[in-house]
């Protein structure tokens, strides 16, 4: 079993929809966490973080990507605004 220190079930026990929710919920505190929180909520705010990405990328390699989100798209984006 992979370590698990961060607070919360690991994320590889944690089925689907529990992970999004967790995902969801972390990206959205993220901010508030860095500008806000102490150094010791930052750290284990990034640990958990990094736990349920992992987890997300781990079941699904070949997830959907935007070809807005790619470099690719971007670089297209910043010419076409030029």
């Amino acid at each position: 079993m992979a370590e698990h220190t961060a607070p919360g079930a690991a994320a590889r026990e944690l089925e689907d929809g529990r992970l999004l929710k967790e995902l969801e919920t972390i990206h959205r505190t993220r901010h508030e966490t860095l500008l806000h929180g102490s150094d010791e909520a930052l750290a284990t705010h990034t640990q958990r973080l990094k736990e349920l990405e992992e987890e997300y990328l781990r079941r699904h390699p070949q997830r959907a990507t935007t070809p807005g989100r790619t470099r690719t798209g971007a670089r297209a984006r910043t010419a076409g605004e030029n």
